[in-house]
């Protein structure tokens, strides 16, 4: 039997602006119905990446195959309109004189007229505007227009759907929303989709995957449980939430930091650092702690505490809402049980390893 073909297969892609390195020998394969977020900082090309799978910038070199087609290689380009994808940009762009029934149905090409018309009334279903279809963009809310170009996105059954910050113009509420019905309706339609992101909360909902990228390479290519719990570096660790990062001390005892010993593979203490999530991590009031409270952000499930030991390393931990920490209060940390602290490289001196 015959495999299907990756929706998506990216290998060596290169792409550069002048002296800026905007793609650098970049792999990257998608599964099937697979949803990946792309995140990092900007400028690390990210959206280049993505405009590149659309036909919109031509590669330098590398290979880009979709659904086993060859449609760059930087020397020949299959443009946008060949491609079988579906784009959602920030920006709506719908057409203002159009209804949105016509503004989804804008698309589909191939059709008669009345399945033409039973495709556009099942996509308004599935995006929650089967009233709507009459009305013009004008007379929508920001999400509804959002909802409307996903709709025209999805009308010709791409076979891969595109998202450069789709959500970042919409309210908190709004946007939490609307996330969950865009990912409910790819997954309905078994549609594999690539989103960009700056936000690392949200490439860590929508995700199956998350890419994260600096500098024009993907450093890191797993589960958001694997990125965020078991980062690959520094840069990754610190990029996609906050973390603590402690010193590795020689006792008695053996390597070890300021919430217990560790094991060290193949790497020298001084080569080595420990990283920690505040979730990693419990505050615990006591008059005779090793460690003072110096801030503490109240998230109405708990409490955010940052502690300076009284070696000099500061944890940021979490606290019970059922005891509010006190600027100055004394205390201890320790791990949550089953948690446990990840070694990394130590970053080298006066490398650019922050984002």
């Amino acid at each position: 039997m015959t495999e299907t073909p990756a929706p998506l297969v990216a290998r060596g892609l290169t792409k550069r602006f002048d002296d800026v390195v905007a793609l650098d020998g970049l792999d990257l394969t998608l599964g099937a119905g697979e949803l990946l977020a792309l995140v990092g900082p900007s400028g690390c090309g990210k959206s280049t990446l993505l405009r590149s799978i659309a036909g919109l910038v031509a590669l330098d070199s590398g290979t880009l195959r979709l659904a086993g087609d060859l449609v760059d290689d930087g020397t020949r380009r299959l443009p946008p309109e060949r491609r079988s994808i579906g784009l959602v940009f920030q920006e709506h762009a719908l057409f203002p004189h159009l209804t949105v029934r016509d503004n989804v149905g804008f698309g589909i090409r191939d059709l008669s007229r009345s399945e033409a018309a039973a495709r556009v009334g099942e996509l308004l279903e599935l995006v929650s505007l089967g009233p709507y279809g009459e009305r013009f963009p004008h007379e929508l809310s920001g999400g509804e227009r959002q909802r409307v170009a996903l709709a025209r996105a999805l009308a010709p059954r791409p076979a891969l759907m595109l998202f450069d910050e789709p959500f970042a113009s919409l309210d908190r509420n709004l946007r939490l929303a609307l996330r969950h019905d865009v990912i409910a309706a790819l997954r309905a339609t078994g549609t594999p989709a690539v989103f960009v992101t700056h936000d690392q909360d949200e490439a860590l909902a929508i995700g199956d995957r998350i890419a994260v990228m600096r500098a024009g390479r993907i450093l890191q290519l797993a589960t958001p449980a694997q990125v965020f719990h078991a980062p690959h570096d520094h840069f990754v660790a610190a990029f996609m939430g906050s973390a603590s990062f402690l010193p590795v001390r020689v006792t008695e005892a053996g390597p070890t930091t300021v919430l217990g010993t560790v094991e060290l593979i193949d790497l020298a203490p001084q080569n080595a650092e420990v990283m920690v999530r505040p979730d990693d991590v419990r505050f615990e009031p006591g008059d005779h702690g090793a460690v003072v409270v110096e801030s503490a952000e109240y998230h109405g499930t708990g409490w955010t505490v940052t502690v300076r030991h009284e070696l000099g390393e500061t944890v940021r931990c979490h606290a019970s809402h059922l005891d509010p920490p006190t600027i100055g209060e004394r205390g201890a940390v320790q791990l949550v049980t089953g948690h446990r602290q990840l070694v990394l490289p130590r970053p080298a001196e006066g490398s650019d390893h922050l984002p």
